[in-house]
C-alpha cells in the first residue's frame, strides 16, 4: 500500500507565538519550530498500517527551507522517503491554495491512503483533509480515533462529542486522525542516523503545474487585515462576603453574561 502522510512544521505551542508586523502571517522565525503535534499521530498510524499490510510511507510537506528540519525528524520515526514542496511564492497561501498545492503533489505520488492530523496547532481550521479529498475526488474519513484496513476497505471510528461513528470507504481515501488513535514512537538513534540517508524530493510550483498567482497573497481567498496582541490578564474581581456575597456574585456573573 502506498501511504502518504501530510506533515506541517509549526511554531512550538509551548513558546511565545506572534504574527509578523509586515504581512500579518505567523512569525515562524521568532520561536522554535516543530512537527505539528497531531501529525506525529498520523505518522505513527501510517507506520502501523505499513507494518501490518506492507507498502511504503512517504512524508509530504509544504513549507520554507527550514521545514527540512521537521522532514528529517519525521523520517527518523520510520517513513521511507519524503517530498518537500518548496517555492518562495507559497508564502501567504490560504487553506484553499494550500489544498490545491498538496492535492497536485498527491496526484503525482499516486497514494492509496493519505493520513494527516485532524488540525494544526497554528491554524486550527480543520478543513484541509476535506478540501484535499474533494480536489482528489476521493472519500474523506475525518476525525478518526481508530483505523482498520482490510484490503481496499477502510473502516474508521470517527470521534464525536457524543461518542463515535463508524464510517467505511474504499481506497484511495484521506484519513485525518486525533491524538486518541495511538501513541507515537520516539525516534531511535538508529532511526535518526538512517533518516540522514533517506531520499527527499523537492518540488516547485512549476513542477506541479501551478502558477505563482494562484497561491500566496495573490491567490489567497482570505487575508488578515490587522492584529493586536492579547492584553495581559488582569487581577480579576474579588468578592468579599459581608452578608451580601451571594447577591454580588450573581450580579457579577450576570454582567459577564454567564447567567
Amino acid at each position: 500500500m502506498n501511504i502518504v502522510v501530510l506533515v506541517k512544521q509549526v511554531p512550538d505551542s509551548g513558546a511565545d507565538r506572534s504574527l509578523r508586523p509586515d504581512d500579518n502571517t505567523v512569525d515562524r522565525g521568532s520561536a522554535g519550530n516543530v512537527i505539528n503535534e497531531m501529525d506525529e499521530y498520523a505518522i505513527e498510524e501510517a507506520l502501523k498500517v505499513r507494518e501490518a499490510h506492507g507498502g511504503e510511507v512517504t512524508v509530504l510537506t509544504m513549507g520554507p527551507d527550514r521545514a527540512s528540519e521537521s522532514i528529517r525528524k519525521a523520517l527518523s520515526m520510520g517513513p521511507d522517503r519524503a517530498v518537500h514542496v518548496l517555492d518562495d511564492a507559497l508564502h501567504g497561501s490560504c487553506a484553499v491554495a494550500t489544498s490545491k498545492v498538496l492535492a497536485a503533489a498527491l496526484g503525482r505520488l499516486g497514494a492509496d491512503l493519505v493520513i494527516c492530523g485532524a488540525e494544526s496547532t497554528d491554524g486550527r481550521v480543520q478543513v484541509l483533509p476535506h478540501m484535499i479529498a474533494e480536489r482528489l475526488g476521493v472519500a474523506a474519513l475525518t476525525g478518526a480515533r481508530r483505523l482498520a484496513v482490510d484490503g481496499a476497505t477502510l473502516t474508521v471510528e470517527r470521534q464525536t462529542e457524543e461518542g463515535y461513528e463508524v464510517v467505511t470507504a474504499s481506497t484511495p481515501a484521506v484519513v485525518s486522525v486525533w491524538d486518541t488513535i495511538n501513541e507515537p514512537r520516539y525516534p531511535s538513534f538508529k532511526g535518526i542516523m538512517a533518516a540522514k540517508k533517506k531520499p527527499v524530493q523537492t518540488l516547485s510550483l512549476a513542477d506541479l503545474g501551478i502558477a505563482g498567482s494562484e497561491v500566496g497573497f495573490d491567490g489567497a481567498t482570505s487575508t488578515v487585515l490587522e492584529h493586536t496582541r492579547r492584553p495581559p490578564r488582569s487581577g480579576g474581581t474579588k468578592v468579599t462576603d459581608e452578608g451580601s456575597g451571594g447577591v454580588r456574585l450573581v450580579e457579577f456573573l450576570a454582567t459577564e453574561k454567564f447567567v
